[in-house]
């Protein structure tokens, strides 16, 4: 028997999914310099921003599991930019291939996190951040539309770059 979380948890899952699926299409059919080529002012590329979803996905999936970093990030440090910005560029030795790999571990990863708890209510209170407010707290749910909403964010600027590139189009 099916339960309003279950149903909820699989939509969320589903959606999730689906926004996925269209960065990992954004992406289809490039090799690694294409992947890499800056086509606006911007700075982002798409394997960038696989890799950055990648990331924050990961990131938030162990604040579910582990509750916020016990170290206070200090966001005033230039190391802190520096590290940030590492996030969306392939360093060396990575390729699109592996990034794409990596991101498919961490939707896994997430699926079975997200499938393993008993609701989505549980939470933890956010790290100190400037764009958090003050002592809130964020459930399983929370996270995971802020995931949702990320992934889509960067879909829309991977559809832009995909067709600065090659006209190709996502969704279109």
């Amino acid at each position: 028997m099916s339960t309003v979380t279950d149903a909820e948890r699989t939509s969320l899952l589903k959606m999730l999914a689906d926004q996925r699926g269209f960065l990992r299409h954004t992406v289809e059919g490039l090799d690694d310099e294409r992947a890499t080529r800056r086509t606006t002012a911007s700075e982002l590329t798409l394997a960038g921003l696989v890799k950055h979803v990648a990331q924050v996905e990961e990131n938030w999936m162990r604040f579910v599991v582990d509750g916020p970093p016990t170290e206070p990030i200090d966001y005033e440090d230039p190391s802190a930019h520096v590290e940030h910005e590492r996030g969306f560029r392939l360093l060396d030795g990575e390729t699109l291939e592996g990034t794409l790999a990596e991101y498919d571990r961490v939707a896994a990863e997430t699926d079975r996190i997200v499938l393993s708890l008993p609701d989505l209510e549980s939470g933890h209170p956010l790290p100190d951040a400037p764009w958090f407010e003050g002592g809130a707290s964020w459930s399983v749910r929370d996270v995971l539309l802020h995931i949702l909403r990320e992934t889509a964010q960067h879909c829309g600027h991977a559809d832009i770059i995909r067709e600065s590139l090659d006209g190709r189009k996502s969704m279109g």
